[in-house]
């Protein structure tokens, strides 16, 4: 593989995504797609442009296009990319509606599955599963298969729209994954998956100067959406082709790199069942609201979740690459027990024990004669 394959598509979207998104701030806040603040958003800056994602999408999309055109119309599957340019263009579309109308959680979740099926019927396919232990695999029916693929999508996609809360942090965590998994699929030898994510680091790259804090302009739905989905097609892609291992389970890389915001999301969905709110609702009590309260400033709480994410996607890197992964779990560990004492101090456990309490019926007062 060239250097070229890879420094192509990430100079090219890194630079169109530049220079494409003070002409999309201009667009969003002619088509009225601003930021309106309320008591659950962090952000008071009413008016700041939303649907950046299209700046980022036009520089992931011109980074491919670059490769087709400069190196060659075979090197990335033309279904599988038809599927990714498609899909994302779906899923842009449904952010770009609800950061300009809102969406209700049914009818944006319907086009998120849209997007994923597209993605799917063009080749993104989790086909097959590898035991852990003993490197045997079997193949998965096809609805089987589908709901598999389809759930992971939506779940990835999601979890990265739910962490969007700060400024800066979806791009930076985004461009961290998907440096991660290009990197495992590079040392693999899986030429699409390394392309995919270098146009992917291009275009989070290219917009992360107006977006690292006090943005300019944010992501918005579009942006999140389509950065979510992005990733999420390229752990589907480095799986299929470049680091699937019999001593692993088959996504612990992928799991490791999104380990943040799926922690997140999961803490997100236990914390509202537990108090009986519905899981689509919104509230101020993700992680980085967390941290936003404890570290008092945006740019430090998104460095420090820059921090963690990185950690996170290190130990994937050595669950990929090393033989022997007894080290690879200590550092597992190591992490684990420092993210867990990260939530200890950030409340969230005192929170569930304060809710998991019954209540105490107020003791009746007897007056004597």
């Amino acid at each position: 593989m060239s250097v070229s394959m890879i420094a192509l598509p990430l100079a090219v979207a890194m630079i169109v995504t530049a220079l494409c998104t003070p002409f999309v701030a201009r667009l969003a806040r002619l088509f009225g797609a601003v930021d309106r603040p309320n008591d659950r958003k962090i952000s008071e800056r009413d008016g700041m442009p939303l649907m950046g994602g299209v700046a980022v999408a036009a520089g992931v999309f011109a980074g491919l296009l670059a490769v087709e055109l400069i190196i060659g119309p075979d090197v990335l599957p033309v279904d599988r990319l038809r599927g990714f340019l498609f899909g994302g263009g779906l899923i842009l579309g449904v952010g770009m509606i609800d950061d300009r109308f809102g969406m209700g959680a049914v009818a944006k979740l319907g086009g998120q599955v849209a997007a994923a099926s597209i993605a799917f019927h063009a080749g993104f396919a989790i086909e097959s599963f590898r035991f852990p232990m003993t490197g045997d695999s079997f193949a998965l029916q096809w609805w089987v298969s589908y709901l598999v693929t389809i759930f992971w999508i939506v779940a990835v996609t999601n979890a990265v729209n739910l962490i969007d809360g700060l400024d800066g942090l979806a791009t930076g965590i985004s461009m961290i994954m998907a440096a991660t998994m290009a990197y495992v699929c590079l040392t693999a030898g899986q030429i699409p998956g390394a392309i995919y994510g270098a146009a992917i680091i291009g275009g989070a790259l290219g917009f992360l100067p107006y977006n690292f804090p006090p943005a300019r302009i944010f992501l918005g739905d579009t942006g999140a959406l389509y950065l979510g989905f992005s990733i999420s097609l390229l752990a589907v892609e480095g799986y299929m082709g470049g680091y699937r291992r019999a001593s692993v389970l088959p996504f612990v890389v992928p799991l490791m790199a999104l380990a943040v915001p799926l922690i997140d999301t999961l803490l997100s969905i236990v914390r509202r069942v537990r108090s009986g709110s519905g899981v689509f609702s919104a509230d101020n009590l993700h992680m980085h609201h967390r941290l936003l309260r404890t570290e008092g400033s945006h740019a430090r709480a998104v460095i420090f979740l820059y921090l963690l994410t990185a950690c996170f996607c290190s130990i994937s890197v050595y669950f990929a690459i090393l033989e022997d992964l007894r080290f690879a779990f200590v550092l597992l560990a190591i992490v684990l027990i420092l993210t867990i004492r990260l939530l200890r101090n950030l409340g969230v456990f005192a929170e569930w024990s304060e809710a998991a309490k019954p209540a105490v019926a107020p003791r009746e007062v007897v007056q004597k004669d």
